[in-house]
């Protein structure tokens, strides 16, 4: 699997309405065949950094970045950004997620 992190540093005006201006493209991502999930984070010490979680099938990363709904959201973002967000994107042997085997809930 793609396994991508990005953190996003969003002006604080922005900050009540990031999830607003990136529905569209969350719901559409959601959507496309090869997601595995695409989930947004609030940091809870900077009420400004959002941070995206997201995981794609191997062969289905292409695609995403060559959607219609990707492109519009790189030129929706930029207003809303402070400067240009950090990823960590790698290849990962996994194919989902796994139990924390350090902490065992019964």
């Amino acid at each position: 699997m793609i396994f991508i992190v990005v953190k996003f540093k969003v002006k604080p005006e922005w900050s009540d309405r990031w999830i607003e201006l990136t529905r569209e493209f969350t719901e559409a991502t959601r959507a496309e065949p090869g997601n595995l999930w695409f989930d947004w984070s609030r940091s809870v010490d900077d009420p400004n950094e959002f941070v995206l979680v997201e995981a794609f099938q191997d062969d289905a990363a292409g695609a995403h970045v060559n959607s219609d709904h990707f492109r519009k959201a790189m030129e929706d973002m930029p207003q809303a950004l402070v400067e240009t967000p950090q990823i960590i994107s790698e290849q990962i042997s996994a194919t989902g997620w796994n139990r924390m085997g350090e902490l065992t809930v019964n």
